[in-house]
């Protein structure tokens, strides 16, 4: 049950007028991409502009308003059961973690494995014990999460994403609540997925390592996409004012 360092993955995304308000608040306008290959997809923008809202759209978990999203030519159909063979298939990592505080680093993992993915006991026992131990976890495995360090908890979650082999990844802020040292220690997790091929996904503010992981950047702002292009030209050459701007004052220290 070994997992590949070496996946033939190669994910086409397309997002076509996604809507979606809370309340009388447009968060995301009519936001459109077409991606042939997704690999790492990575999306920066200002507080607010909309990212957030359109991962939680991607993993499944809200609805948008209206638009529509395919994966691999297939609809992705907001309704039940579709829906939830869709969530089956993201792995997402929040920026507050989302462990289960009563279980056990080990426990987190396997639980979705048995409960949700219809593994048995024991094929869920060994997935996690064989992912943990390839991050250097097995050690914490049976500790609750409050016993582990912001970094640690960061990895299990990450763990528990990807033991459900998903086809997609989604990270949301995965480091915004840990300092650097261990902030370095989840992005090294991160930059290993890719090296494996994997999709994903990635919200962040560390500019500095949006830059060193992506293959695509898009920029939100005000529920829209402004720009969506690769790590060059997003960066070096943008070419709307919005992005230009942003990246000018995030970039100035």
């Amino acid at each position: 049950m070994a997992v590949s360092n070496h996946l033939e993955q190669v994910m086409k995304l397309v997002l076509d007028n996604i809507c979606k308000r809370f309340g009388q608040q447009l968060v995301l306008d009519s936001v459109s991409a077409s991606l042939d290959t997704v690999h790492t997809l990575v999306l920066i923008g200002p507080s607010g502009g909309g990212k957030s809202t359109l991962l939680r759209i991607l993993a499944g978990l809200i609805p948008p308003d209206s638009g529509c999203m395919t994966i691999d030519n297939e609809p992705v159909l907001f309704q039940e059961p579709s829906l939830r063979n869709h969530r089956r298939q993201i792995g997402t990592v929040f920026q507050a973690f989302n462990l289960f505080p009563h279980l056990s680093a080990l426990r987190n993992i396997t639980l979705p494995l048995i409960q949700v993915h219809g593994l048995s006991e024991s094929d869920a026992d060994e997935r996690a014990h064989e992912i943990l131990k390839r991050f250097q976890l097995e050690d914490h495995s049976r500790k609750h999460p409050a016993a582990l360090s912001g970094g640690q908890r960061q990895r299990v979650a990450i763990a528990r994403a990807i033991a459900i082999r998903p086809r997609l990844l989604l990270f949301d802020e995965p480091t915004s609540a840990l300092d650097p040292e261990m902030t370095a220690e989840v992005l090294e997790m991160i930059q290993e997925l890719r090296h494996e091929g994997r999709d994903f996904v990635l919200v962040t503010h560390q500019m500095g390592f949006a830059r060193g992981i992506a293959d695509q950047v898009g920029f939100l702002a005000n529920g829209r996409i402004a720009e969506l292009g690769s790590v060059e030209q997003v960066f070096n050459r943008p070419t709307s004012r919005e992005c230009a701007d942003f990246l000018t004052r995030v970039l100035k220290y």
